[in-house]
């Protein structure tokens, strides 16, 4: 079987509407999971919910060690409110552009390692295996990844994982955790000209707001990953102009790094806000760090450095992927995020991704493959 052109795969994933919510990876998976199991992969669909797919898919190695893993996610997030230039799933090319939702985050990326797992299969099988777990669910905190994690007997026993996220292939050791949270503000409802008649919870929330603003963690910076953040996302409250708002909202949105647990800082926050103010928890995932002196990580980066120019050094992810569950269900395994996408453009209207970096990441993640199957 030949392997398909990885630019061309690209533009058919992006014509595949997948944002999230509602998801509906399912076109994308039946066409990913149909390439691979043509090219002699074993694959097995686990949906999470109706046409919500994860796929994994296995190239068992000659000697029965554990595979080499790549991971990348099949939804995209929404469009935005503001107007796109050009047709968000046309995956229309100009120059070195490919445009389109989920060009860049990271459809980009899950066409790179199907192809060059393709191509790794045609070769012959290794001593070493290759798995591919494609996930559903990715932009909404991992949902995909949790419930391949939760099965128990889903996910291959990996001893490395790479993921495709957009990194402009450069090879990062790590990324920091997320915890979104709610933080609900009670007050009393009245009548607008008579506001000393209630108790407005939107001033508590602009408050809390404030408290945030001026909040520090104790936590120290770690190496590679910086420090940890805050940030409100949203403030809601009120029903209407002329009432006295009873409930208000903030969204709050914190990456935490190594040295931070995720229940010690809702505790924190929690203590930071009036008496009865609720906080609940939306998205909730670790970081994860990469020790960058380990041989396969080394490995890989003596091959970025032929292909980028230049010797990479440790650096990580602003942002979470599905490591934050995979790498913690594979025990701990050493993880590269690595994918042809810019991080720039991730969620942006208009956004898009470098068709060289799509070929230059066909040729990493075949390299990479390939020194694996050998080992």
């Amino acid at each position: 079987m030949t392997a398909p052109d990885a630019v061309a795969l690209t533009q058919s994933l992006v014509r595949l509407r997948s944002i999230n919510p509602p998801g509906e990876e399912q076109a994308c998976a039946e066409l990913l999971g149909g390439l691979l199991q043509d090219a002699g992969f074993t694959v097995a669909r686990f949906d999470h919910a109706p046409r919500r797919p994860s796929l994994v898919a296995r190239l068992d190695g000659s000697a029965g060690a554990p595979p080499l893993c790549f991971t990348g996610h099949l939804d995209t997030v929404p469009l935005g409110a503001t107007p796109w230039s050009r047709d968000a799933f046309a995956a229309e090319i100009d120059g070195d552009r490919l445009y389109g939702r989920g060009s860049s985050d990271m459809k980009s990326g899950v066409a790179a390692m199907v192809v060059a797992a393709i191509a790794a299969a045609r070769a012959g099988r290794g001593r070493g295996g290759l798995a591919l777990v494609l996930t559903a669910g990715e932009e909404t905190g991992c949902d995909g990844a949790k419930h391949l994690a939760g099965l128990g007997d889903a996910l291959p026993a990996a001893a490395a994982l790479l993921v495709g996220e957009p990194s402009s292939n450069y090879p990062l050791v790590g990324h920091k955790g997320a915890l979104w949270l709610q933080a609900e503000f009670k007050g009393v409802t009245a009548h607008g000209s008579m506001p000393e008649k209630g108790d407005i919870a939107v001033y508590k929330a602009a408050k809390g707001a404030l408290r945030l603003a001026e909040y520090r963690f104790a936590a120290q910076p770690h190496r590679i990953l910086g420090y940890p953040t805050i940030n409100v996302g949203t403030l809601q409250g009120g029903l209407n102009v002329n009432s006295v708002p009873d409930r208000a909202t903030l969204g709050i949105d914190v990456r935490t790094v190594p040295g931070q647990g995720n229940d010690e800082v809702c505790d924190e926050l929690t203590a930071l806000f009036e008496p009865g103010s609720g906080l609940q928890r939306q998205v909730d995932v670790g970081f994860v760090a990469s020790d960058p002196r380990d041989p396969w990580i080394q490995e890989v980066f003596q091959l970025c450095a032929a292909a980028l120019g230049e010797a990479p050094e440790p650096r990580g992810a602003s942002y979470f992927t599905d490591a934050s569950v995979l790498t913690p269900a594979f025990g701990g395994v050493p993880t590269l995020v690595l994918g042809p996408g810019e991080a720039a453009m991730a969620h942006k209207t208009d956004e898009y991704c470098l068709v060289s970096r799509i070929h230059q990441a066909v040729e990493l993640y075949g390299a990479i493959a390939s020194r694996w199957l050998a080992h």
